[in-house]
């Protein structure tokens, strides 16, 4: 009821305020909806499987590398520099087993069989077993001779190149091992970190081998 000689109060107008007379309230602030825990999980396996595959497939642009080196096949031959700066060639080691181990200083499954290659040489380098190290990094070389002496390795570490590197497959992975007859032909392989046992069995298919020269004296007293 209005009494004359008094104002009624007017409802507040909830665009007062504003010089727009079109404009609407201001819309509430939306909350934020919590992310699935599934979905979290989904992104992170995605990234993790690109990360892997980015670091363990990219190689350096250029001509299609060559397939792995097959079983029974020649050893591709190499001249490579040792660390005390003398050329070492790897066909100069006919009529021993050979264990030659691609690695490199950043590579820690590398440092986990090294200790194994320093006892097998000690244990088998008197049946004409030689482990012979190729350093796969751009380390320099005075840090990969730092390495190799704390690690107390106790046979010969070459510097490695690409081409030794291509010659046999590309090598993928590190570490890799390629274990030689005493013919110069490759017996077996190992790519990545495997156990001691399955080293020293390769060992033992290389040391079982013929050398060439006494494989061709043989065959002359035959005939």
């Amino acid at each position: 009821m209005s009494v004359p000689g008094m104002s009624t109060p007017e409802t507040p107008d909830p665009n007062a305020g504003t010089n727009d007379p079109n404009s609407s309230p201001a819309p509430a602030p939306v909350e934020p909806r919590g992310r699935s825990p599934l979905a979290l999980v989904v992104v992170a396996v995605v990234v993790a499987g690109m990360l892997y595959f980015g670091f363990h497939m990219a190689r350096p642009s250029g001509p299609a590398r060559p397939l792995g080196v097959a079983y029974a096949s020649p050893a591709p031959d190499f001249t490579l520099q040792s660390l005390d700066g003398r050329d070492m060639k790897l066909s100069d080691l006919r009529g021993k087993a050979v264990l030659l181990n691609f690695w490199a200083t950043w590579c820690a499954p590398c440092k986990i069989e090294m200790p194994w290659f320093i006892e097998l040489q000690n244990q088998y380098g008197s049946q004409g077993l030689q482990i012979v190290g190729v350093a796969m990094d751009d380390s320099s070389k005075d840090d990969i001779a730092k390495f190799a002496k704390d690690m107390g390795v106790n046979y010969p570490v070459l510097l490695g190149k690409e081409a030794v590197g291509d010659a046999y497959g590309g090598v993928p992975a590190l570490p890799e091992s390629f274990f030689i007859g005493r013919d110069g032909k490759i017996v077996d392989k190992i790519i990545g970190l495997r156990g001691r046992a399955d080293i020293e069995d390769s060992i033992k298919k290389a040391l079982n081998t013929s050398g060439g020269s006494s494989t061709a004296s043989a065959a002359t007293s035959q005939n």
